[in-house]
Order: C-alpha cells, then sequence, then structure tokens
C-alpha cells in the first residue's frame, strides 16, 4: 500500500473550500476515495465534481469504514467523537478538525481508542506544518529575541445569523472555534503547558448570541511568570494576529490563523532594527493530509497526535469554568515534550475554492 484512502465525513464549509481541494496536492500518498454527508445534493454534486465513486449517508457509515484507510472528520463539533471513535473501533484512522471534541472525557474517550488498537489519531492543527507560525516558533527560542515573557493575541470574525457555530448543541461558541487557536499558538510559541486560567465571557443584545457567549478574553500563566492573554469573539471585526515580546525584542505575526491569505511577520530588537518579512498564501490541508498519510504508511506517531488535541479541550473547560465561577482555575495538564519543529514544513501551493453547494460563507 503506497496511498493512503480518505473518505471526507461532513462536506460542510470546510470541507468545500479547504479539504477536498487539498486532495489534488497530496496526491504522493493520499487518495480521495468516499463521502459521508447526511445532505444527498451535496454526495451528488461534489461526487460527480472530484469523481469520486463512493458516497454515503451518515446512516451508511459503518459501510463506508469498510472501504476506506482513514477518515477526514469535518462535522459539527459535538459530533466529531462519535465518527473518530467508530472509526477508530474499526481500525480506520482518523484525522479530526479541531478542537478534538467538545468535552475532555470525550477526547479522553478518543485518545484511549487510539491507544487500543493500531489506528492513529491526529488532530488537524494545520499551523504545525505552516511556514510563518514554525518560524515564529523557532524565534522565540533562538536566542535572538532573549527568554520569551508574554503573548498576545486578537481572534474575531463577524458570525453569519444562523451559522452552526452559534448552535450550543453543536459545540458552538468563539472558544472551540476561534480561541483555540491562541491557546494553541501560545503553547508552541512558549513549549509549556498553563498551570492556571482566567478568563471573562460576554455578550451583548444581539440574537445571534442567544445560545453562546459573544466572546472571551482569558489570561493563562505559565511557568517562570510568563503570561498569555487573547481575546475571541464572533461579533467583531475580522482580526487575527499574535504577539511574542521577549526579554530583547519581540515578533508580530499578523493573519496569524489564517488559511486563504498571506501572513506578515514583524521582529523588533532591542538595538532598534526591525525587520518584516511576508509569506505568500499556501495550501494548508495538503501538509496535513501527506504528513498524516506517512505517519500511517511508516507506523510513526503523529506530533499533534489526540493528547494535543485533548490538552487544549482541557484549557477550553478550565477557561469556562473560570468565567462561569469567576474565579482561576487550575490545569493539571503535567509536562508535554513533543512540539512542532520547522521539520514540519510541507509547501504545496494556494489552493481551495468556493463552496459549490449548501452551506454559508463561514460555516463547516
Amino acid at each position: 500500500m503506497n496511498k493512503i484512502r480518505y473518505a471526507v465525513v461532513g462536506l460542510g464549509h470546510i470541507a468545500q473550500a479547504a479539504v477536498l481541494p487539498a486532495f489534488a496536492h497530496a496526491r504522493r500518498n493520499s487518495e480521495l476515495a468516499a463521502f459521508v454527508s447526511g445532505d444527498p445534493g451535496k454526495l451528488d454534486k461534489l461526487a460527480r465534481e472530484y469523481g469520486v465513486r463512493h458516497s454515503f449517508s451518515y446512516d451508511e457509515y459503518d459501510a463506508c469504514l469498510g472501504l476506506v484507510d482513514a477518515v477526514y472528520i469535518a462535522l459539527p463539533n459535538s459530533r466529531h467523537r462519535e465518527f473518530a471513535q467508530r472509526a477508530l473501533e474499526a481500525g480506520v484512522h482518523v484525522l479530526c478538525e479541531k478542537p478534538l471534541t467538545t468535552t475532555a472525557k470525550d477526547a479522553e474517550a478518543l485518545v484511549a481508542a487510539s491507544e487500543r488498537g493500531d489506528a492513529r489519531l491526529m488532530t488537524a492543527y494545520r499551523l504545525h506544518f505552516e511556514r510563518a507560525n514554525l518560524e515564529a516558533a523557532r524565534l522565540a527560542h533562538s536566542g535572538e529575541l532573549g527568554e520569551p515573557r508574554y503573548f498576545s493575541s486578537c481572534f474575531s470574525l463577524q458570525l453569519q445569523e444562523g451559522n452552526i457555530r452559534s448552535d450550543r448543541e453543536l459545540g458552538g461558541g468563539p472558544l472551540f472555534d476561534l480561541g483555540i487557536y491562541c491557546i494553541n499558538a501560545a503553547r508552541y510559541l512558549f513549549r509549556e503547558e498553563p498551570y492556571e486560567v482566567f478568563a471573562y465571557s460576554s455578550s451583548g443584545k444581539d440574537r445571534r448570541f442567544a445560545e453562546i457567549e459573544e466572546m472571551t478574553s482569558a489570561v493563562l500563566r505559565f511557568g517562570d511568570g510568563k503570561l498569555a492573554q487573547f481575546t475571541c469573539s464572533f461579533g467583531a471585526a475580522p482580526l487575527g494576529w499574535y504577539q511574542l515580546a521577549c526579554t530583547k525584542g519581540s515578533l508580530r505575526l499578523d493573519n496569524a490563523y489564517e488559511y486563504a491569505e498571506g501572513s506578515e511577520m514583524l521582529v523588533a530588537l532591542e538595538s532598534g532594527k526591525t525587520r518584516k518579512r511576508a509569506f505568500p498564501v499556501r495550501d494548508q490541508f495538503a501538509p496535513e493530509l501527506l504528513y498524516f498519510s506517512d505517519c500511517v504508511l511508516k507506523d510513526r506517531r503523529p506530533e499533534p497526535d489526540g493528547r494535543e488535541g485533548l490538552i487544549d479541550v482541557r484549557i477550553i473547560e478550565a477557561l469556562r469554568e473560570s468565567a462561569r465561577t469567576g474565579r482561576p482555575v487550575r490545569t493539571a495538564l503535567g509536562r508535554r515534550h513533543r512540539r512542532p519543529t520547522p521539520r514540519q514544513e510541507i509547501h504545496r501551493p494556494k489552493a481551495g475554492k468556493a463552496p459549490l453547494v449548501g452551506v454559508h460563507a463561514s460555516s463547516r
């Protein structure tokens, strides 16, 4: 076997705009073999568009698992555990969109299912293979900027009314969809886990946020006095940047979390010298497929594995508890030694297309 046959489970925005087109850049070891969706119109039109022979409803998922080697889970957040666990227990490898699940208990169940059998589990942290973020992580510990001291980030967008990310039962909310990027970035820039967190959440009178908070601001405490703070919002103009301040300089990355636009890094040194570097837009989804398929073919454990996803879910749970109680919450995460490294960068040219059928402009 020299190619991993994938079923893409869930055919919403992220699948149509990014995941499906990425297979054209991952042909070396990855094959788009099947679709799973509850929408017959999507199945029919996308099967014809991509030349996929096998299409299944959600009720036919078990039959699909018998025909593929791996699944890419692109479902609403609250459905990740069910479909990922069924695949893992069937011996089918799982590449799952973040958040891995909506509760730590569910994430622990997926990690356990993967570790009981032979199926690999990877959380789809595309920025672990993206050049700008990997360069920021390298610079943070190169010595050029001194020692990292604090991290700050903002990530926001205007959520369309009716978008599934405003549905509480489907795992909606800005922490799961936006804040997770800020949390993960702080962790790989500091190369540590936070031991305590504090958060505020708020909403105005906007009816879009009847079931979820509009925004959350958070502070994460790391060892040696380091702090990370961020705000994520579904009700503000689009922003997506982070800044890392160190003892001898700082770096700022604009469009830090985007996959459809390029990014720009500004490095400032205590000498007063500054330098800018532009990072053109690239396909961020084909590298995930290429990397994960290699892990399966070569029997290697992926770096952003299930435990990486579990840690972020635990942090989000602690932040939500803090926002609910108005008190700091300890995390008890322990130490993690695996981090993304520059060796994980995989370059593929820009890909993606407008969704073909049945999705909002900013829905999964």
